[in-house]
């Protein structure tokens, strides 16, 4: 039985760890070749080479989405490498410590949007010069990360993360309506508390455990479950879904 990739090329940014690589390993267990990009060229590396432990084929690349020339030279390695991209999930983020607006310096915001917004409009773009019709290809599928907390807000925590996501709640339904012509559907995942590294930059370990047993669920979640919802919105059983936001939050 074929998966649900099967004979695709799946392009992954922030593959290095947590969502990232959760998801190389089911999208190659799902049949599809992928090209994990981060900016630690060594995590990136160890992701492929799991992949490949499972049977899959991947290539590895350090990418800085919030350089244009970097975002560039990482697609077209690897529509050299595979030939074609179907896939494209836009998933590097960072996040910074927990503090109140007041106390926040402009080069946080400078470098939280700089990944966060303006990395993911340089992939998402990248990704539509390669994949629309209208520019020679032959249509895909972009995911996009957003988080719960671009409904929230995260006051008094990280009101600045939170409106980056917002930010790519945003794109993601003003660019399904662009493309929807042009062969090219755009959802997003919104996880919820979920069991990541990212946490470990907000400067409170604990906080996982704690808000994700506030959830209906009473846990955090895994970054598995997040990948499965991805998977799904990438493949063809999602195949009229175009614009959506969908939670993975354990109820919240």
């Amino acid at each position: 039985m074929a998966g649900q990739l099967e004979n695709r090329v799946a392009l992954i940014t922030g593959g290095g760890s947590g969502f990232g690589r959760a998801a190389a390993l089911q999208f190659c267990g799902e049949g599809a070749r992928v090209a994990i990009g981060d900016l630690n060229a060594a995590t990136a590396q160890e992701t492929a080479q799991a992949v490949r432990a499972a049977g899959g084929e991947a290539f590895a690349a350090q990418v800085d989405v919030a350089d244009e020339r970097s975002v560039r030279r990482f697609f077209d390695a690897a529509l050299e490498q595979f030939g074609r991209i179907d896939c494209a999930f836009n998933n590097a983020g960072i996040l910074e410590r927990q503090t109140r607006l007041a106390d926040m310096e402009a080069a946080r915001f400078e470098r939280v949007f700089a990944t966060n917004i303006t990395g993911a409009f340089l992939c998402a773009r990248e990704a539509v010069r390669r994949m629309s019709t209208r520019h020679g290809g032959r249509g895909g599928v972009i995911v996009n990360v957003s988080s719960m907390a671009s409904r929230l807000g995260s006051p008094g925590e990280y009101v600045d993360y939170a409106a980056s996501k917002g930010a790519i709640d945003t794109l993601t339904i003003g660019l399904a309506k662009e493309l929807g012509g042009e062969g090219i559907r755009v959802n997003a995942v919104r996880p919820g508390i979920i069991r990541t590294g990212i946490h470990l930059s907000s400067g409170d370990p604990a906080r996982v455990g704690r808000i994700g047993a506030m959830a209906p669920l009473q846990r955090a979640g895994e970054a598995l479950e997040v990948a499965h919802a991805i998977l799904w919105l990438l493949s063809d059983e999602a195949s009229y879904m175009s614009g959506a936001l969908v939670d993975v939050t354990g109820g919240r």
